[in-house]
């Protein structure tokens, strides 16, 4: 069970003694200036010391994290290794990269398109950040609201940054989304008539995050799996992509294979790609923890890179702003948004409600990180400082059981620990949850390089420089559909060359060049925790 110290027991009490007058308030929100302050002070894209300029590459001169530039003019894991092309271990129409929510429906479209569809995957099936997506999904699918008034919430969210083409094919597509994995059969939240209900999100200017609870990501990976395996899709897992194959025209034509479990190197030939490899949580850049699952280290980006594909706004991520700051076991771990969108507040150990809960997530991350930093108002915890989320605002709101009802996971998590969510605040703060930046993809999905499509959160420039609620669920869904049925498409009439991995070679030549001779195996594939003073 979790023991408070004495200077979060005193803290708490403060929240408790401050709550009534809080109660139904709603704070003012900031000014555009004010954003804008709060971003360049507090927000981590902003520390210029933490990036360094790319050498190499289709982004060269370009800047990104410390730790994805060590990936990206890594050393590829096929040099130096016999790995025989002209013999393949797997042949197949579209290879999908990745087992999570975009690859399942890229790979759902595919097999309707009559493509031999295989996916591979280095954990198991339905192992993503998908299936760890709690709030909900987007989709402007109500009278009162519009595709259009959708993408206006999405590109003020994104700074006026997001790629027109993706953002226009992310909104209007969205309420087909909706109706696709409610066929499939998603259990969405309803009310007895049937109706889907629907909250806000933070940026969002009309109520429209559909929800299954807090655990709507696994609802919706439950049916994507089970009708990626009803459908007998081939699925291999514990088996990481460590580098493409081209052919000898250079059009993407499948990719060398690491069992994960036996080191044996396997290769898949394939007319046509899709990366759909997720996020990059697990670099834990700049140090912060990750509410991400264990795979996400941006292999798709390391791969489609030294590739050719270039990358967009690879130098932006998101910092979800309520990662569990308390207990160490879950540190990091995502408190969903749908706590703040059902009325908790985000106050400071002196009980004062600093911040309008529903700002952008950019903003509120930031903000929760200067109360901290300079005002003094962060509350110490083992691991170090959070602010308190003031979650039994939600039944005094809503009616009591509206926790239970509602977010039944989060009442679980912190259960576990002796917390009750209902009579007691939680200690939260930024944790990395979301890789804004990706590959750059046409409306199609292909990226720069022909016959490889990306779909999910390795696309850049969907959601411009910060991603609003929702529209990542959103995004799995649209683009990794929108992959699956062009790739599927194109399969059938692509005739590949002789196989080939020269373009690795010639890399290696180029980072020779830039005075690099990295030694760092890349992609990484799975983060190290072990004790280095041991």
């Amino acid at each position: 069970m979790y023991q408070y110290t004495e200077e979060q027991i005193v803290s708490m009490k403060k929240v408790e003694a401050t709550r009534a007058s809080r109660l139904g308030a709603e704070l003012r929100r900031m000014t555009a200036e004010e954003k804008d302050e709060v971003l360049a002070s507090f927000h981590p894209d902003y520390i210029a010391s933490a990036y360094e300029e790319l050498k190499a590459g289709p982004n060269k001169g370009g800047k990104v994290l410390h730790e994805l530039a060590a990936l990206l003019q890594g050393r590829s894991r096929v040099l130096g290794k016999k790995i025989d092309l002209k013999n393949p271990d797997y042949d197949v129409d579209v290879l999908v990269i990745g087992g999570g929510g975009a690859g399942s429906s890229a790979a759902i479209e595919a097999d309707n398109c009559g493509a031999n569809v295989m996916i591979v995957t280095k954990l198991r099936l339905g192992d993503a950040n998908t299936a760890m997506a709690e709030g909900g999904i987007q989709a402007a699918d109500r009278e009162n609201d519009s595709p259009a008034i959708h993408y206006l919430d999405a590109l003020g969210g994104g700074h006026f940054k997001n790629k027109p083409s993706l953002l226009y094919k992310l909104v209007t597509e969205a309420p087909e989304a909706i109706k696709w994995l409610n066929d499939l059969g998603v259990m969405f939240d309803k009310a007895p008539d049937g109706t889907m209900i629907e909250t806000h999100g933070g940026g969002t200017s009309v109520k429209r995050m559909h929800a299954c609870r807090d655990y709507s990501g696994s609802e919706i990976m439950r049916v994507l799996r089970d009708e990626v395996l009803n459908r007998g899709i081939t699925v291999v897992d514990f088996t990481s992509a460590i580098e493409l194959i081209k052919d000898k025209e250079g059009k993407a034509a499948g990719a060398v294979l690491l069992n994960m479990e036996t080191g044996e190197i396997l290769v898949a030939r394939a007319k046509t790609v899709i990366i759909a490899t997720g996020g990059a949580g697990r670099l834990h850049y700049q140090g912060f923890p990750t509410s991400n699952h264990y795979g996400a280290t941006a292999d798709g980006l390391v791969l489609a890179y030294r590739a050719g594909a270039k990358l967009l706004y690879p130098e932006t991520l998101q910092y979800h702003p309520t990662g569990a700051a308390a207990p160490t076991q879950i540190f990091g771990a995502l408190v969903t948004e749908k706590v703040r969108s059902l009325g908790a507040q985000l106050v400071n150990k002196e009980g004062v409600a600093f911040v309008n809960p529903l700002e952008t997530r950019d903003v509120t991350a930031s903000s929760i990180i200067r109360e901290c930093k300079q005002n003094g108002g962060g509350v110490r915890t083992a691991d170090g400082e959070g602010v308190w989320l003031d979650t039994p605002l939600i039944d005094l709101l809503n009616g009591e059981g509206t926790i239970e009802k509602r977010i039944p996971a989060m009442l679980r998590m912190f259960g576990k620990y002796g917390i009750d969510i209902r009579k007691e605040p939680i200690l939260v703060y930024p944790t990395l949850h979301y890789q804004n930046g990706g590959i750059d993809i046409s409306p199609d999905g292909m990226s720069g390089v022909e016959n490889l499509y990306v779909a999910g959160e390795a696309v850049g420039g969907i959601h411009g420089t910060n991603r609003l609620m929702g529209n990542s669920l959103l995004d799995v869904i649209v683009f990794g559909r929108n992959a699956g049925k062009h790739a599927g498409e194109k399969s059938k009439t692509v005739k590949l060359g002789a196989l080939t991995l020269d373009f690795v070679k010639a890399f290696e030549k180029e980072l020779e060049g830039a005075g690099l001779r990295p030694s760092m195996p890349s992609p990484r594939l799975l983060p190290d925790y072990r004790r280095k003073d041991l």
